[in-house]
């Protein structure tokens, strides 16, 4: 470390988002803040702190050219990259509040977004990305300015401005007049499963003192270095990410894309890795599908690396025996477990996991293997960490427990619920949903139905509106029967059905690789559609179905499935630009076929 005085930066000392880096630059000034691709220079790059001030600066200029008020809405469309930072943090010193948008959200999307928060400036990056908003740019009135950050065609409409027109080569960065820690920072518009999205209003204390009171649990340190590739529109990857690191001090890499990102890890190496249960299931998957393809040797090797390094994390953890097995571990390590470290770039010391469930099977393998996965939970409503598992005190199969200063209690439906100095300020332009959400008191009530451990871990069990009624009265949890399936790495997506009628049914997406080889034990070809509907093809994916629902009641058995290849995706429309499924789009999508499954009962 350079800089020996890199110490956490506290709510109080920085007031507001933008006191943050203020903060931080007097720290430590010369410290490497965040590096990143220059594909001018084909190589990698890095800003100091000092250097971030003096970008912000110019961004700060630039805005104010544009004759905003306090309080006026800007939107930012890029990829995670300095810019990103440099527009929001010179927005925040103007008093402006950041809307984030998704790139990859699609331009009817956007188009509401800009319109309901009235978005007086709009960051873009690519061509690409003004092409798809051409059919929609007629209703973005409240633009004022288009803001590119590559030079794109500008003939079409006298609002665009590329940064290199819009930017000073160089400006004084003005003192900021915000000191209310309470004011507006940002408006996080929710993926929107059901339904337009609702704009979360945050304030600076909300964030601030949430991204602090994660250092209780998820200890990032001043000499950690991140690999940032979850989008900075996610609360998430925002909050811990980004304003957590700069808390810190600790170095933020922004990577390329997600198509690039084992290429990433091996060249920045970090330390600790933040992202959604997906990554991991991908890896998991992969893993899985070159065990089954190799030696029956190499796949005994393998998994009995991960039931001996079980056993050894739960001993560490003082909730297991020493067992001579662990003599092994030294052999294992080398053989199986290194292997898999390496490919993560080789100095991963923790990932963590949120934004939804991670299959408790895919935790034991990444801890059994010496990559401590710290499971958490929250909301962009909570902005957005309730609680997080520490890595002295890890249970996998939970989501930690509530972070400092953050109440939670089970309400009707053994809701959780949650109160603290996280807790949003309601939902713009919409305070019937804010008033649904949070009671009197200022509890707000998560959906989400959760137990809570004698020691304070939370295991979120389903959602209180996803529950499924049968015809017959039965009540199951589509989440965790989901989960379940998906053990089975045949199965790469999975949403059952079954509400209000006599049985349950599934429709799933395949995992290529395996689909291919279990198509052919079969005697199917796996490239031809019908195959997918060939009656011992689904027989025998009803009996892997099967397989893994042992643990639920007899009644939560799947009757008929639906194999589908093509994954769904934001693209498709299927998938939220969170990852989450949009499972009204699944029903609506495939109402024809899961009709059929349907004929007859």
């Amino acid at each position: 470390m350079t800089e020996s005085h890199r110490i956490a930066i506290t709510p109080e000392q920085a007031v507001t988002l933008h006191g943050l880096l203020i903060e931080r630059v007097k720290h430590t000034p010369h410290a490497v803040a965040y590096r990143y691709f220059d594909t001018h220079r084909n190589a990698w790059a890095s800003f100091t702190w000092i250097e971030v001030r003096e970008q912000v600066a110019r961004w700060q200029a630039a805005l104010l050219k544009e004759q905003l008020e306090s309080g006026d809405r800007v939107a930012v469309m890029m990829r995670n990259c300095p810019e990103w930072i440099f527009f929001d943090q010179a927005a925040l010193s103007l008093g402006l509040v950041v809307v984030p948008l998704y790139t990859v959200d699609r331009a009817e999307n956007v188009a509401y977004i800009v319109h309901d928060s009235n978005i007086k400036v709009l960051l873009i990056e690519t061509q690409e990305q003004w092409s798809e908003l051409s059919a929609v740019r007629a209703q973005m009135t409240s633009v004022q300015r288009f803001v590119s950050l590559n030079n794109i065609a500008q003939n079409v409409d006298a609002r665009l401005q590329s940064t290199e027109g819009w930017l000073p080569s160089f400006a004084q960065l003005q003192a900021t007049a915000l000191t209310d820690p309470h004011q507006l920072a940002t408006i996080v518009y929710t993926s929107g499963t059901t339904g337009k999205p609702k704009g979360v209003m945050l304030s600076h204390l909300n964030i601030l003192s949430n991204a602090h009171a994660c250092l209780g649990v998820f200890a990032l340190k001043a000499d950690d270095l991140l690999l940032s590739f979850l989008p900075l529109s996610h609360a998430f990857e925002r909050t811990l990410g980004y304003y957590l690191a700069a808390m810190t001090g600790a170095t933020v890499a922004f990577a390329r894309s997600i198509s690039t990102l084992s290429e990433d890890l091996q060249t920045i190496k970090p330390t600790v890795l933040i992202s959604v249960p997906r990554i991991y299931e991908r890896i998991h998957a992969a893993i899985t599908a070159t065990l089954d393809q190799g030696s029956p040797l190499r796949k005994k090797l393998f998994y009995l690396a991960v039931d001996v390094g079980w056993a050894r994390f739960l001993y560490q953890q003082g909730r297991g025996h020493w067992q001579p097995s662990f003599l092994l571990w030294p052999l294992l390590d080398r053989l199986v477990a290194r292997k898999l470290l390496e490919r993560l770039g080789g100095r991963l010391r923790t990932a963590v996991s949120g934004g939804a469930a991670l299959s408790p099977e895919i935790s034991r393998m990444f801890v059994g293997l010496g990559l401590p996965v710290l499971q958490g939970y929250g909301l962009t409503e909570t902005s957005p960490v309730i609680c997080g598992n520490h890595p002295d005190n890890n249970f996998p199969e939970s989501v930690g427990q509530a972070l400092r200063g953050v109440q939670v209690r089970l309400g009707e439906h053994n809701a959780l619920l949650v109160k603290g100095p996280n807790v949003m300020l309601g939902y713009w332009n919409n305070p019937e949903a804010t008033r649904a959400l949070i009671d009197a008191d200022g509890w707000l009530n998560t959906g989400d139905i959760a137990k809570i451990s004698p020691s304070g871990h939370i295991t979120i069990t389903g959602r209180v509106k996803e529950i499924i009624v049968m015809s017959n009265g039965e009540k199951l949890p589509p989440a965790d029967i989901e989960l379940a399936i998906t053990r089975d790495n045949l199965f790469e997506q999975v949403m059952v059905l079954g509400e209000a009628r006599s049985y349950m049914v599934a429709v799933a997406v395949v995992n290529p690789l395996v689909w291919k080889e279990f198509a052919q034990e079969i005697g199917v070809r796996p490239d031809m559609p019908e195959s997918l509907k060939d009656t011992r093809v689904e027989q025998r994916a009803l009996q892997r179905i099967a397989a893994q629902l042992n643990e639920f009641p007899g009644y939560a058995r799947i009757h008929r499935v639906l194999l589908q290849t093509e994954p769904w995706t934001v693209e498709n429309g299927i998938m939220t630009p969170t990852l989450k499924m949009k499972r009204n789009r699944v029903a609506e999508h495939f109402a024809k076929e899961i009709n059929q499954l349907y004929e007859g009962h």
